[in-house]
């Protein structure tokens, strides 16, 4: 199909209006009716169907979809595999996948073979095997995929973006990051009974959501485009402070609260290497109870960044005063990223510090303008895989492991696009 004919199966004609883009919605748990919420907002985008395994869940989303747009989506509440039905329909262009995490993959693939496109929540796949029918499966079908993933458009990281990109900071060597996060509670029901996140923490072990802390510092560094993730070793401590919230929640006889009930640790720090000998240092830490905030550094031959919480400083070789770092926001008349230049406004109301605006902004764009996304499948399946990768490196002592190439030695041409700059 060329790009008209594309243009006009969305709706969207080719001098520019757009009518709407029919869009499925797979999940409509909190996540999922705060980004309907939010593509509801954006002209152009509708939602003809809802996939909800709770009957409650898809009528309020439902009604949110009447409320903004009139008329009422078709809902599939029958039970878990449901949302198969609605990618029968072919009043569809596109879903959102906003499932508990460890369904991404699969549904993901689902929707793919269908001929939709898709919009995932992260993490994407929980498997190596699932990474690559990511890839293969959208390399066959040619559908368009992009990973949700919100954290590389909050406004200092994309400035950091933009100053990399420029050679504000030499040639970077060397990256950290972080999701640090206390989420115990989401890890039970009210009765004390797991949640999803409470079952993952149950059998998986290792770094079981990687994309927050990578996808910053991989952008940064131009991961998959000109440079890929090539080996990486983890390793973890103990559950001390999630057993500690489940004893004092629950009671000593909980279950969660005993020695050996979690596989995951309480922190996972693992070592990246690139095919260009640069380092990335990621920490996952979802157990502890401190306030929430990552951690975030960067490193060339010209410069640095320092992003740990309230600092946002910089040192510029030749720029800065010698060994004093200088605050970030001294530099943003010259490296604000033409995206919040142009949009504060209407990004800063946004989670995510406004990356849920940036984001799916990009994903409805790249549909309408029939193009890969900024954040495409090959980011998803090398970004996923230290998921899995992190837990064996961890179980065979703490090992290294090589890092498949999914764009296979693409990596070398490709360009970082569609970041607007």
């Amino acid at each position: 199909m060329d790009r008209r004919a594309f243009l006009g199966s969305l709706g969207v004609s080719v001098t520019g209006y757009a009518t709407p883009v029919r869009v499925g919605l797979i999940g409509a748990g909190a996540r999922g009716t705060y980004l309907l919420r939010e593509s509801l907002a954006m002209p152009g985008v509708s939602f003809t169907a809802i996939a909800e395994i709770r009957e409650d869940r898809a009528r309020r989303a439902a009604g949110m979809v009447k409320e903004a747009k009139g008329g009422e989506p078709a809902l599939y509440t029958r039970g878990p595999e449901d949302y198969r039905r609605l990618l029968e329909r072919s009043d569809l262009d596109a879903v959102l996948i906003m499932t508990p995490q460890n369904q991404h993959g699969r549904q993901a693939i689902a929707a793919l073979r269908a001929g939709k496109h898709v919009g995932s929540e992260t993490p994407p796949a929980y498997t190596l095997d699932e990474c690559w029918q990511l890839v293969e499966t959208r390399e066959k079908t040619g559908r368009h995929y992009m990973l949700l993933e919100n954290y590389p458009y909050a406004r200092p990281r994309l400035m950091i973006l933009h100053m990399a990109h420029r050679g504000a900071f030499g040639e970077v060597t060397y990256g950290e990051s972080s999701y640090i996060h206390d989420t115990r509670e989401l890890s039970y029901e009210a009765d004390g009974s797991l949640s999803w996140r409470g079952e993952i923490a149950h059998r998986h072990r290792g770094d079981v959501y990687p994309t927050h802390a990578l996808a910053p510092v991989s952008l940064w560094m131009g991961i998959n485009r000109g440079d890929r993730l090539a080996s990486m070793v983890s390793m973890d401590n103990g559950t001390r402070g999630l057993q500690a919230y489940a004893r004092e929640r629950f009671g000593a006889d909980h279950p969660a609260a005993r020695e050996g009930f979690f596989a995951k640790r309480d922190t996972t720090i693992t070592l990246l290497r690139t095919a260009r000998e640069r380092v990335i240092v990621l920490r996952y830490d979802n157990g502890t109870p401190r306030p929430a905030g990552g951690w975030e550094q960067l490193q060339g031959t010209r410069g640095a960044y320092d992003g740990s919480p309230g600092a946002q400083l910089v040192y510029l070789h030749g720029r800065s005063r010698d060994h004093a770092w200088e605050p970030l926001e001294k530099y943003r008349t010259e490296f604000e990223h033409p995206f919040w230049r142009e949009q504060a406004s209407a990004a800063a109301r946004a989670g995510h510090g406004g990356g849920d605006y940036f984001v799916l902004r990009e994903f409805y764009e790249a549909l309408a303008e029939d193009r890969e996304p900024a954040i495409d499948v090959y980011d998803a399946a090398s970004w996923s895989a230290v998921l899995p990768l992190s837990g064996e490196s961890i179980r065979a002592g703490n090992r290294s492991f090589e890092i498949p190439d999914f764009t296979r030695g693409r990596w070398k041409s490709r360009k970082l696009e569609h970041f607007g700059i």
